[in-house]
């Protein structure tokens, strides 16, 4: 009976305290809805980062977006001479680009990196605007 009880009660506590890791990890906002991307960027004094190719921002960007492909062979050595200090935002068109390049820089050292869930695509379907 005490091994039972023991069990349940480790159980429970690895519970909680996944739990706890989990919400600590996301309060660190990597992940942004549409509305919170936009009411980040609009505060300014961000780096705001297009991963898409350059067909796809010629057909409509968010305003103040710098374009650098994710799938060009050179993405880690244009990604690496942005300023780390300075929080970055990215987006793709559906948010998978812009979640591997979010991995890609942390390894690289940046500390604050953030991307829109959904891409383009959320924020189109938000209504919010893109400059051609």
């Amino acid at each position: 009976m005490k091994t039972n009880i023991l069990g349940i009660f480790m159980a429970i506590w690895g519970l909680l305290t996944f739990n706890s890791c989990a919400e600590g990890q996301q309060s660190k906002g990597e992940n942004l809805d549409a509305a919170q991307f936009k009411a980040v960027i609009e505060k300014g004094n961000v780096s705001l980062l297009d991963v898409r190719t350059p067909g796809e921002f010629g057909a409509g960007y968010i305003e103040g977006a710098t374009n650098i492909d994710w799938y060009a062979g050179d993405f880690k050595e244009r990604v690496a001479k942005l300023d780390k200090a300075k929080p970055v935002y990215i987006y793709c068109a559906s948010g998978g680009r812009s979640s591997s390049a979010l991995s890609t820089m942390k390894a690289l050292g940046f500390k604050e990196v953030y991307h829109l869930q959904g891409g383009m695509g959320a924020w189109r379907k938000a209504g919010y605007p893109v400059k051609k």
